[in-house]
C-alpha cells in the first residue's frame, strides 16, 4: 500500500447524495478479484449512455476534469453493499482521495485499507470546494498531515480523521502491516507464555 502525505491534483465535482456502491461500480464488473481493470467499470452508468458511448456531460468525461485524482462527492458517500471492488476501482482510475461530508463506513474503512483517503469536510465546506472545482483544471492541495484541503483561491479547510486511521495512510501500512509492526512485542509475549507454561501448545 502506498503511503499517502499530500496530493496536489485536479478536484472533481460530483454533487450526488447517496451514492452507492451498485453506482460505483456496477455487479457485472465484479468478476475480478484483481485490483487493475476495474477503471472501465467506475461509475459506468453514470460515465456511459445505454450504447456504451461516453456521456460528454457527465463530468469526468469532461476535457478538464481528465486526470482528477481528487473527488467532491455528496453525502452518504458509498452507501449499499460492502464492495472492497468500490475503493479499488477508484484507485485504478486514479482517484487518491474523495471529499465529502460524509460517508457509509463500510465504504469508508475499506478506503483507508486500501491507501484510498476519505476526508469528511462539513457541508458548507464542500459546497465551498465544489464551487471552486467548476470549470475544471484548478488544482486543490489535501494535507494530511496537516489534515487541511487548500482551494485554489487559497481558503484551507480541516478535516477530521480518526489518529489510528491517519497513522495507517500516512505509513501505507494495511491491518497485517500494522501488526507487524508490533512483532517484537508479539515475540516478548509467545516467549514470556512459553516460558511460563511450556505444556500449552
Amino acid at each position: 500500500m502506498q503511503p499517502f502525505t499530500s496530493l496536489t491534483a485536479i478536484a472533481a465535482p460530483l454533487p450526488i447524495a447517496n451514492l452507492d456502491t451498485d453506482q460505483i461500480i456496477p455487479k457485472q464488473f465484479l468478476v475480478i478479484v484483481d485490483r487493475q481493470g476495474l477503471a472501465k467499470g467506475l461509475l459506468y452508468d453514470l460515465r456511459f449512455d445505454a450504447d456504451g458511448k461516453e456521456n460528454p456531460d457527465f463530468v469526468l468525461n469532461q476535457a478538464a476534469y481528465k486526470g482528477a485524482q481528487i473527488l467532491i462527492g455528496g453525502p452518504n458517500f458509498g452507501c449499499g453493499s460492502s464492495r472492497e471492488h468500490a475503493p479499488w476501482a477508484f484507485q485504478d482510475f486514479g482517484i487518491k482521495c474523495i471529499l465529502a461530508p460524509s460517508f457509509a463506513d463500510i465504504f469508508y474503512e475499506n478506503c483507508v485499507n486500501n491507501g484510498l483517503l476519505p476526508a469528511k469536510l462539513s457541508q458548507e465546506s464542500i459546497d465551498m470546494l465544489m464551487e471552486e472545482a467548476k470549470g475544471g483544471n484548478h488544482r486543490f492541495i489535501v494535507d494530511l498531515e496537516a489534515q487541511t484541503v487548500s482551494a485554489p483561491s487559497g481558503k484551507t479547510f480541516k478535516f477530521d480523521i480518526d489518529p489510528g486511521r491517519k497513522t495507517k495512510l500516512l505509513k501505507g501500512l494495511d491491518a497485517i502491516g500494522m501488526t507487524l509492526e508490533r512483532a517484537p512485542d508479539i515475540a516478548a509475549f509467545e516467549e514470556k507464555r512459553r516460558l511460563a507454561a511450556p505444556w500449552r501448545p
